[in-house]
C-alpha cells in the first residue's frame, strides 16, 4: 500500500500521494515555484494511520506549481417557464496545478 495524505487548501480537501497533479483552487504563487501545504489532516504509510486534531503537527506536502490557467466555461442558465424568463451565463473558474513531491 503506497503512502498518500488528505491536505486542506481553498476549502476543499484532497487526497495526495507523491507524483500526483492536482487542480486547486487559485493560489498566488509563481510557475516553477515550491511550497508546502501545512494543512494535513489525515498521513497513511501502509498499515500506520495518523490522523490530525484537526491538523497534524510536523507533517507538510511538498509541491510545485505546474501552471496557473482558468478552467473550461460552465454555463449557468436560469429558466422559469410560463413568464418568459430566461438568463444565461457563463463562467470560466481561475485554477492552479500542481505536483506533489514528497510527504
Amino acid at each position: 500500500m503506497s503512502t498518500f495524505a488528505i491536505i486542506e487548501t481553498g476549502g476543499k480537501q484532497y487526497k495526495v500521494s507523491a507524483g500526483d497533479k492536482i487542480k486547486i483552487e487559485k493560489i498566488s504563487r509563481k510557475v516553477g515555484e515550491s511550497f508546502d501545504f501545512d494543512k494535513v489532516l489525515l498521513k497513511a504509510d501502509g498499515a500506520s494511520v495518523e490522523v490530525g486534531a484537526p491538523y497534524l503537527t510536523g507533517v507538510k506536502v511538498e509541491a510545485t506549481v505546474l501552471r496557473q490557467a482558468r478552467d473550461k466555461k460552465k454555463i449557468v442558465f436560469r429558466y422559469h417557464p410560463k413568464t418568459r424568463y430566461r438568463k444565461k451565463k457563463g463562467h470560466r473558474q481561475f485554477f492552479t496545478e500542481v505536483q506533489i513531491g514528497k510527504i
